[in-house]
């Protein structure tokens, strides 16, 4: 137990510590273009740190993982190549390798940040359940599941709508005309959604403290970047 605490503090501290040097190097330092161009290495940290933090790790924890890659990879496939999901737009070089026009590191933020909202709804639903019960009442098994994945999509996607005039300015990629569209939001609510449903599905342990944190820390980031950038 005192191991996994340990653990757990490490991977929280290498977060806040990565993301304030990088708050502070964007804003505040002449080195903003080596902040920005060593964000990929910032997003494999912070996913990697998502592994080694997750508790009892099975094989549908990382089935998990490898369809929240492949799902992601594919549907910004889809979207930069034919504009058919989330509008018209198109990824710069700062993340790195791209795959049909799509940076590798784009997989693997998807299954950041739906892995981070559906462990966050987790332990919410779970603590709500317990005030149910306190009151001698149970929620019916089709609502909770209902609202678990309603609201998981929709943590997705608020992060996916603070993050976007953001990655915007940093170069991250450009939308057509300088618009980010309602359908690019309207396209990460219903992937997430579908996500979801295989989180609540799949038989994996969903209590990661380390998620929870990881959402919430650059949540923050990227709202006091949309704030004074």
């Amino acid at each position: 137990m005192n191991s996994l605490i340990h653990k757990k503090n490490i991977a929280l501290f290498i977060a806040l510590l990565f993301h304030s040097c990088g708050l502070i190097g964007i804003l505040c330092s002449p080195f903003k273009g080596w902040f920005i161009n060593n964000t990929p290495i910032t997003l494999l940290i912070m996913a990697s740190l998502l592994i080694i933090t997750q508790l009892n790790k099975n094989r549908y924890f990382y089935l998990f993982m490898v369809l929240c890659f492949v799902v992601g990879m594919s549907t910004e496939m889809i979207g930069v190549n034919t504009g058919l999901l989330f509008g018209k737009y198109h990824y710069g070089k700062v993340l790195g390798y791209q795959f049909y026009g799509v940076p590798l590191l784009i997989g693997m933020n998807w299954f950041s940040i739906v892995f981070c909202s559906g462990s966050i709804m987790y332990r919410l639903q779970l603590f709500f359940a317990a005030q149910y019960q306190d009151q001698e009442e149970r929620l019916m098994p089709i609502f909770k599941t209902v609202s678990f994945i309603f609201d998981s999509a929709t943590l997705a996607t608020l992060f996916d709508y603070l993050m976007e005039p953001v990655a915007v300015k940093l170069g991250f990629w450009t939308w057509q005309n300088s618009s980010i569209p309602f359908y690019n939001y309207l396209c990460w609510f219903l992937i997430s959604a579908l996500l979801m449903i295989f989180f609540k599905v799949f038989t994996f342990n969903k209590e990661n403290d380390f998620a929870v944190h990881l959402y919430i820390i650059q949540l923050l980031f990227f709202l006091a970047l949309r704030i004074y950038l």
